[in-house]
């Protein structure tokens, strides 16, 4: 039964390569190629579709427009990067972490080159970006994950968005093996002593390019809509002055860590450390996180960024 369904399953994936080369690649019509084919243009529709999705076909639109290099230019002036890439706002703000997801994954895609080390945050952004990634393989490629996981994995854990990325360039994978919110600042301590991870912490000072992204201090952000803390943290953390958090390292609208509890109880590589990277991309966007990209900006030194229209205006002051 399973060699019949290989077949079948092989035989569907010609098809879909074939709509696809004559569709995208010789540039004939729906019809056109449904007559081509010998099938009807519902089924060179659902062929085309279902090449798309599968990853077959990989469409790449540069976003870019006039607005948006003014705008990049004018990041890079405001607050001293050496790049920025700004993305066309999308109608729907729920679908912001899909578009700079995808401008991350090509940027994320143009970088790689042999003997790489990398590390790599988490969350929504991060995670769309590896539907984006289209690298050639190299060798010797590293990727470090840069925080600890949860303990109910879904496709934004840490250490999921680290193997899964590793698997899309064919590189090793490093994990923090370790929660990403321990009970508190002792334990902590303690976990950071284990030799595994004292390892991984002292290769994650030696990365050459990392990709975070930023969280703001909201009920909608990745850390308390997971329930990897609760919202009863919210009120607390905005007295203290957070504004958001990268590498859940919770940062006031200056950059500078606040004296909260929780950031005695992150597992997760320091600021100073992503300070010293050489290359540091922040990825995130969207108008309730402009503030957070900011300070975050502040706290790192990030000289990359990667954000959508509505984030930039705001932090511009627009």
């Amino acid at each position: 039964m399973d060699a019949v369904s290989d077949d079948t399953r092989q035989r569907t994936l010609d098809l879909e390569v074939r709509a696809a080369w004559f569709y995208y690649v010789e540039g004939l019509t729906q019809e056109q190629t449904a007559q081509q084919m010998n099938i009807s243009r519902a089924r060179v529709i659902r062929l085309l579709a279902a090449a798309r999705d599968g990853g077959v076909v990989r469409i790449r639109i540069d976003p870019r427009g006039s607005a948006q290099v003014a705008l990049e230019r004018r990041l890079i002036a405001a607050f001293g990067l050496a790049e920025a890439v700004v993305v066309p706002a999308p109608a729907d703000e729920d679908a912001v972490a899909a578009v700079v997801g995808h401008a991350a994954g090509i940027f994320l895609s143009e970088q790689m080159r042999d003997g790489l080390s990398l590390g790599v945050g988490w969350g929504a952004t991060l995670n769309m970006s590896l539907k984006a990634l289209d690298a050639a393989p190299r060798e010797r490629v590293s990727v470090i994950s840069l925080l600890g996981g949860m303990t109910h994995s879904r496709a934004v854990n840490p250490s999921a968005v680290a193997r899964r990325l590793a698997d899309a360039l064919g590189a090793d994978c490093y994990q923090l093996t370790a929660p990403l919110i321990v009970a508190d600042g002792a334990v902590r301590a303690l976990l950071w002593a284990e030799p595994g991870l004292h390892e991984l912490d002292q290769h994650a000072r030696h990365i050459d390019l990392a990709l975070v992204s930023v969280g703001d201090v909201s009920a909608e952000a990745t850390l308390f809509r997971e329930g990897v803390l609760p919202r009863s943290e919210l009120a607390s953390l905005a007295a203290a002055g957070a504004v958001g958090d990268v590498l859940c390292h919770f940062i006031d609208r200056d950059g500078v860590l606040v004296d909260h509890p929780v950031n005695q109880r992150v597992i997760a590589v320091d600021l100073d450390a992503l300070r010293r990277v050489p290359k540091l991309v922040i990825a995130s966007g969207g108008r309730r996180k402009a503030e957070a990209i900011r300070a975050a900006l502040k706290a790192t030194s990030a000289k990359v960024l990667i954000t959508d229209e509505t984030a930039a205006l705001r932090m511009l002051g627009d």
